[in-house]
């Protein structure tokens, strides 16, 4: 076994949780139960890396089964990586613009030789590995090389398709002047004509996927809780219609919330990315700014889980309800990189030249 295949090995399974390596060992399926068994899983796991290097050399590895087991850790663990959405555009045919749908069959044994040709044909040192899953995703692991060096395997491409749709997940290496190739290879295997980026990037692959798939949606109007039932009996100090009016303003809130963000978990992202390219608005006769140029700025909103924390504003009392729809649109319009310009032809009067 290659030195380089033995140590991509051992750092892939120092990776992984102690307490996972063996289910996932298992899941990878290149060692067998024998050699499993004569793991001690409780050392520490150096050693354990250790013997299952002294293993896969025993089975010859090569880069190809490294490779399935870095995939099947990705598949396990994808909030690693950072994930952009693609949608995929075709010409519409007559068939569709007649019934309304395009139905095709999907041959994954094509699709991956159209891809690996397309790719290869432009760069030759390249490594491409694919593993289907269960519900019809497609995972392909690229790591590249250049025209004079090996592929550099810690360095890599993930691409995840979904057949019958047309959105591609793409978590890009390091080495982004290869994402136009990746591009490429995608259209040609899966016969569109056009590739975009969606502007949606998050941690959070099956939040990704919630949100174009609209597996999730909002329930705009849909639910209205029962008005809150208050146990506490107020003290008779306390002005009655102050403790009504609080309850109302609290039902208020509870009710715009719900019907703005639904009734169920939020999609998990980290971030919204606002720029904004608007021009100043001042009084003419003030005289501001020397320049009529626009007004420049970025604002960035960051979070763990950003729409659980915007749904949780209001209901704090940290911003009044309904939030703004820059701010809720999120879901609905699949982005969270946004450009606020100023309408088509506007200009503010006092930046119109004499």
């Amino acid at each position: 076994m290659d030195e380089t295949v033995a140590e991509y090995i051992r750092r892939t399974v120092l990776k992984i949780p102690r307490d996972e390596i063996k289910t996932m060992l298992q899941k990878w399926g290149f060692l067998s139960e024998t050699q499993l068994q004569t793991i001690n899983f409780h050392q520490m796991k150096e050693n354990i890396s250790q013997d299952v290097v002294q293993l896969c050399e025993k089975n010859s590895a090569d880069i190809k089964q490294a490779a399935v087991l870095d995939i099947i850790y990705n598949h396990i663990y994808p909030n690693k990586r950072v994930w952009s959405v693609y949608q995929m555009n075709k010409p519409v045919s007559f068939f569709s613009c007649v019934t309304g749908e395009e139905t095709e069959f999907f041959d994954l044994t094509d699709f991956k030789k159209k891809f690996k040709r397309q790719l290869r044909s432009t760069l030759k040192n390249v490594t491409i590995n694919f593993r289907e899953y269960e519900d019809n995703a497609i995972w392909i692991r690229i790591a590249w090389g250049t025209p004079y060096t090996k592929p550099n395997q810690y360095k890599t491409s993930y691409v995840v398709y979904h057949s019958q749709t047309p959105y591609v997940f793409i978590s890009a290496s390091v080495l982004k002047s290869n994402l136009p190739l990746l591009c490429q290879a995608l259209l040609a295997a899966s016969s569109y004509c056009d590739i975009r980026e969606m502007e949606l990037r998050s941690h959070s692959l099956n939040s990704l996927k919630d949100i174009v798939f609209k597996r999730y949606s909002q329930n705009f109007q849909t639910y209205y809780p029962r008005p809150v039932q208050e146990r506490n009996v107020a003290p008779e100090s306390t002005d009655i219609r102050i403790i009504q009016e609080n309850r109302n303003e609290k039902e208020r809130i509870q009710r715009v919330n719900q019907e703005v963000f639904g009734p169920g978990p939020q999609p998990k992202l980290e971030f919204a990315q606002y720029k904004l390219e608007t021009m100043f608005k001042s009084d003419p006769k003030m005289d501001v700014l020397d320049k009529r140029e626009p007004f420049r700025c970025l604002v960035k909103f960051s979070s763990p889980h950003l729409l659980e924390s915007l749904k949780s504003l209001a209901p704090a009392g940290l911003a009044d309800a309904p939030l703004s729809p820059l701010l809720t649109c999120i879901p609905q319009k699949a982005r969270n990189y946004f450009r606020i310009k100023e309408k088509k032809g506007f200009f503010p009067g006092s930046f119109v030249s004499p």
